[in-house]
């Protein structure tokens, strides 16, 4: 196993937990074993392991991303990791709001709906 792949499972696990990384490989295939691979190698064990952004920046970063293409069920998947990384449910509601000006308010609504399904109805200020 490469050094990226090893570093590469590490962060997957702070970030996303473990029951999602168990669940992913769970569900690996022949047909997408080396897509799994890509995204273990490159996205964590490249990019989010590198000591230039802390994983909360790499967070609000993640998050606007999402929001701006529409990936939502990936971003109710960040917003766990969003929390994992110590970001307060203030911190997220400013991120989406944010995100509203640049990435556009349907967008936005979007991402408050599938948020306010992740943080709790009450998404109280933590």
């Amino acid at each position: 196993m490469s050094e990226q792949h090893e570093r590469g499972m590490e962060v997957p696990r702070a970030v996303l937990g473990d029951e999602h990384v168990d669940a992913a490989a769970a569900r690996t295939t022949e047909l997408t074993a080396d897509f799994q691979d890509f995204i273990t190698r490159y996205a964590w064990g490249e990019i989010w392991s590198r000591p230039g952004l802390d994983r909360r920046t790499r967070s609000f970063i993640t998050l606007t991303a999402l929001v701006a293409l529409g990936r939502f069920e990936e971003l109710e998947l960040h917003l766990g990791a969003a929390l994992r990384n110590g970001l307060t449910h203030d911190e997220i509601k400013e991120t989406l709001l944010h995100a509203a000006v640049y990435c556009g308010v349907p967008a936005a609504n979007s991402a408050f709906a599938v948020a306010q399904r992740v943080l709790g109805e009450d998404s109280e200020t933590r």
